[in-house]
């Protein structure tokens, strides 16, 4: 039987990279903050599964555990910029050659016939 989600089983190399350092940043924000792995687990309201789990960058983790953990450690303001509009280069250009050069007229549009 094959996996029903081949992101959770083989992401790319460049996403499971990216987890792999996230839950090593999470691992080491936590140690710093002297917090167990019960203690996290307690204070997001979820099981130590999730918190071991998100820890080692799991992709079958969901986002709201990562998302409470940097809540819990007080980093969750550095999330709100991922994927933000004023910082994708790309869909800024991409937007602007979407962007029409003159005004059309309308049906039904006035005009300046008194």
């Amino acid at each position: 039987m094959t996996a029903r989600n081949k992101l959770l089983t083989a992401p790319p190399y460049e996403v499971e990279q990216t987890l792999t350092r996230l839950g090593a940043n999470l691992r080491t924000a936590r140690l710093r903050r002297n917090l167990t792995i019960p203690e996290m687990a307690e204070k997001i309201g979820t099981g130590v599964r999730a918190v071991t789990d998100a820890e080692k960058g799991k992709p079958s983790t969901g986002i709201a555990v990562y998302l409470a953990l940097l809540w819990a450690l007080g980093l969750l303001d550095q999330a709100a910029s991922l994927a933000a509009p004023e910082t994708d280069a790309e869909g800024q250009t991409l937007a602007l050659a979407r962007e029409r050069m003159r005004a059309r007229r309308g049906a039904g549009a006035l005009d300046n016939d008194f």
